[in-house]
């Protein structure tokens, strides 16, 4: 078991920003993790992490239960790219230090790498390609490019668990299509690492994610076959409007049945 959530709530406050969460993610399953801006993705991502503790219920991650396990140890298991974490990191550092960096999971390198080290990380960046990148400063780089690079990273420490939280933000369209197209590639790769992509566009989930969480104000409202809540009818409930989902070439795309400001 990847990862086994059960009845897990978390107030801030006087507020519940999580209520009643079951999620269960077995190995080399792949999870869209899909919710509106304040759905409670994020505390969600962070729990997971070890970040933040349950206020109630119970969790373990990668088989590890929260509480008879040092967090710390379990956060070099997991690969996590996200907004926050290029906001963290040193612009001036090339590339390469970068991804090297990820075996220590560290912002900037300061451990000693030895040559296989090395090696894995120009494989990794040739494979998702961004080899070419590698004497380039990341302050330098497109943000899709900055994407490639952090995935890269992510993926030097052989994670079992993959985290990408909203990956294709600030990318125009021909961006978002070639970062999805690598994490399609990442996906189908011998002993590729467990991944759970976290979205609100329902255009982003790819065939590979063949099992979809939707969250919505803090609950889960579904967790299945994401062939199963692809539909229009599930998708015009979640969203409280009503929508129209169709599919082409394996991806669905949404489109809303009528004007959100009548």
């Amino acid at each position: 078991m990847i990862i086994d959530i059960r009845n897990v709530s978390w107030d801030r406050g006087d507020k519940s920003i999580l209520r009643g969460v079951n999620w269960t993610v077995r190995e080399g399953e792949h999870w869209c993790l899909l919710g509106l801006n304040g759905s409670g993705k994020t505390t969600l991502l962070n729990m997971i992490n070890g970040y933040i503790w349950p206020t109630e219920g119970s969790m373990s991650v990668l088989g590890r239960t929260f509480g008879e396990f040092d967090l710390r140890e379990l956060r070099k298991n997991i690969g996590w790219v996200s907004t926050s974490l290029q906001q963290k990191l040193y612009g001036s550092e090339t590339a390469f230090k970068i991804v090297l960096s990820g075996k220590f999971a560290t912002i900037g390198l300061y451990d000693r790498t030895e040559p296989e080290d090395e090696d894995k990380a120009e494989e990794l960046m040739r494979s998702i390609g961004c080899a070419r990148l590698m004497d380039r400063a990341y302050d330098t780089l497109s943000q899709g490019e900055r994407q490639r690079v952090l995935i890269a990273r992510a993926l030097m420490a052989s994670p079992k668990l993959l985290i990408l939280d909203e990956p294709c933000t600030g990318l125009d369209v021909f961006a978002r299509e070639q970062l999805l197209q690598m994490i399609a590639s990442v996906a189908g790769q011998e002993n590729a690492p467990t991944i759970v992509y976290v979205t609100h566009h329902v255009e982003e989930i790819l065939p590979c994610f063949t099992k979809t969480l939707l969250i919505k104000d803090g609950r889960v409202f579904a967790a299945k076959e994401t062939s199963g809540v692809l539909t229009s009818g599930t998708m015009s409930e979640f969203f409280g409007v009503p929508v129209e989902i169709d599919r082409h070439a394996g991806r669905s795309w949404l489109s809303v049945k009528r004007a959100l400001w009548n």
